[in-house]
């Protein structure tokens, strides 16, 4: 069986193990819910994805995840939106961490469209507006993001010290507030969020309806997750006034998704200089961090 993995968890022992062990893994799923399992797909990141047809003869598609902290309530938060602009979960088994899910066809990510930015923005916008919509995310338990950006925001602060002179220390700080202040005091109430509502993880299903997969859910601000769709789609800091371009759309998925622009815009802020901090961390490129913190102050500046 190939094993197709992109995201570096054979670097650890844990992640090694988990690999060694994936084959039975995977066999284990095709005699529990009695599946066919086709090749696997190849955009796997810590998980092992492959369709597979069921005994009555549909389509689906089992999930097998590195067992990670991000991974573990992917199930819960699929049961609850129920179809809610994601996938249906079909059934799932939390020892072996597998999922068998509705199959997505085509399957078309929005990363690969040819529509418009804006119409692109509004993708996802719209998606993330369903699962809000969703009536049975109220109750499901999930990891709370004031906890989560809390651990960021010291983490990030560490970073920066480590940085030095590479980083705006008005910047950093700006960024921690918004960590700590954004998850909390939400108007209408806090929400379950998708947590990685990127146009790579946006498909396109029958009947043009479209689908977000691998949540990575939390409770807090929906604000949140627009983030990856405003920077991903259309790079706007490849246009002549990236401010404007931002500010525009920022009030388009904002409106669409009724949401407060300036959290929006906010989360920008925050999530651009824990992202840049992040890959100098990883990589120590200290260009790539130049650019991101550059990114983060257009950001500040559509915030005000």
């Amino acid at each position: 069986m190939p094993t197709i993995l992109h995201d570096g968890v054979g670097r650890t022992a844990e992640g090694s193990d988990w690999i060694a062990r994936l084959p039975g893994l995977v066999s284990r799923a095709a005699r529990r819910w009695d599946l066919r399992v086709g090749e696997p797909f190849t955009q796997g990141s810590a998980s092992w994805t492959a369709p597979v047809v069921r005994p009555d003869g549909t389509a689906a598609v089992l999930k097998v995840s590195f067992p990670h902290d991000e991974a573990r309530h992917e199930a819960d938060a699929l049961r609850a939106w129920h179809g809610h602009g994601v996938p249906l979960l079909l059934d799932d088994d939390r020892d072996d961490w597998a999922l068998l899910l509705e199959r997505v066809a085509p399957g078309t990510p929005l990363s690969a469209s040819t529509a418009s930015a804006e119409d692109r923005l509004l993708v996802g916008a719209h998606v993330l507006r369903d699962l809000l919509d969703a009536p049975g995310a109220a109750l499901v338990e999930v990891p709370s993001m004031a906890d989560v950006c809390t651990r960021w925001s010291a983490v990030l602060t560490a970073r920066a010290q480590r940085a030095g002179a590479l980083v705006d220390p008005g910047l950093v700080r700006d960024a921690v507030d918004l960590l700590v202040r954004l998850p909390d005091g939400v108007p209408g109430g806090l929400a379950v969020v998708h947590g990685d509502l990127n146009p790579g993880n946006v498909l396109h299903g029958a009947r043009d309806r479209w689908v977000a997969i691998d949540p990575k859910p939390m409770r807090g601000d929906a604000a949140y997750d627009l983030w990856p769709m405003l920077e991903q789609v259309d790079d706007p800091f490849a246009h002549p006034d990236p401010v404007a371009t931002l500010r525009t759309r920022v009030e388009l998925v904002a409106d669409a998704a009724g949401l407060d622009p300036e959290r929006v815009a906010g989360w920008g802020v925050a999530r651009g200089v824990e992202s840049a901090l992040w890959w100098w961390s990883v990589s120590s490129d200290d260009a790539a961090l130049r650019e991101g913190l550059a990114q983060s102050r257009v950001w500040a500046t559509v915030l005000g």
